[in-house]
């Protein structure tokens, strides 16, 4: 009977980080999982198969990077702490030897970066592109970081990503909820989104002061816009939620210029000049960006 490939666990977690000299910080977002059952059900959620290639944010310890290893997908890990980028390897090596064993073409690469700074030659530079996100994505820059890899790497197929409650609700919003806001527009630019899930703080170290979610993600077919069309209807979504108590006529004149043409271009889009930005969806927006462009 051969032993299933190990995680961490509490034990091992806190014996890393003590040899590591690691302690957790807040202004990296530092929140380390040390529950192998709440890994494998976000492995699981995420649906996660052999061969997938995943892209993973901040594997700190390597807590989730193992889980997704042990379902037999390939991993670039990407991590802004140089001490646990250096080590990810070797804690692979250690528990689960047999990702490495291709030489020429392990299953687990480190880019050792902040997730913001990676750029397409970053991407360019792998063995093929990530089409699966995994995170546990640091609270203080998750949606930030989600909106750059999502950018980045159109090939993300799908993912799913375990950020702050109150984020998560915010990224996963339809239109006319409380919670929608420039995030849920831009997210659904991309994909479908849904809470796929809850966590509780005791399976972190340290424990947070808050709630955490997890959100699915599942990419369209095909695109719903240009990549010009994308940029002109981000800045609409912008100008919208930055004055989001005022109407629409008088919110996006930073963008479609005086009243009188706001107006036009909004009547041309299908919007009620007098709506609001929470009353959109973002295809609502992409249609007065084509109209701000012919008008």
């Amino acid at each position: 009977m051969t032993d299933a490939p190990a995680l961490l666990g509490p034990i091992e977690i806190r014996e890393l980080a003590e040899r590591l000299g690691v302690s957790p910080t807040k202004k990296l977002g530092q929140n380390f999982v040390i529950d192998p059952n709440t890994v494998r059900k976000i492995v699981r959620l995420a649906e996660v198969e052999a061969g997938d290639r995943v892209v993973e944010i901040g594997p700190g310890l390597g807590s989730l990077t193992l889980g997704i290893l042990e379902a037999g997908a390939d991993v670039t890990a990407v991590e802004i702490d140089h001490r646990l980028a250096a080590e990810l390897p070797a804690t692979a090596r250690s528990m689960q030897p047999e990702v490495f064993a291709d030489a020429a073409l392990p299953r687990l690469r480190v880019l050792r970066s902040d997730a913001l700074d990676i750029g397409a030659g970053d991407i360019a530079g792998l063995p093929a592109p990530p089409e699966v996100l995994v995170a546990n994505l640091p609270y203080n820059v998750s949606v930030p970081i989600l909106m750059h890899l999502l950018e980045l790497i159109p090939q993300l197929r799908g993912g799913l990503v375990m950020v702050q409650a109150e984020v998560g609700h915010r990224i996963a919003a339809a239109p006319g909820s409380k919670e929608y806001g420039s995030p849920s527009a831009k997210a659904a630019w991309y994909g479908r989104w849904r809470i796929a899930g809850t966590v509780s703080r005791r399976i972190f170290w340290p424990v947070p002061g808050v709630d955490s979610v997890l959100v699915g993600y599942e990419r369209y077919a095909e695109p719903i816009g240009s990549e010009a069309e994308r940029e002109l209807t981000f800045a609409l979504v912008n100008a919208a939620f930055a004055q989001r108590r005022k109407m629409l006529r008088q919110a996006l004149q930073p963008v479609l210029g005086p009243l009188e043409r706001a107006v036009a271009v909004l009547e041309a889009g299908g919007a009620a000049p007098t709506a609001r930005a929470e009353q959109l969806g973002i295809e609502d927006f992409l249609r007065i960006a084509r109209a701000a462009r012919a008008v």
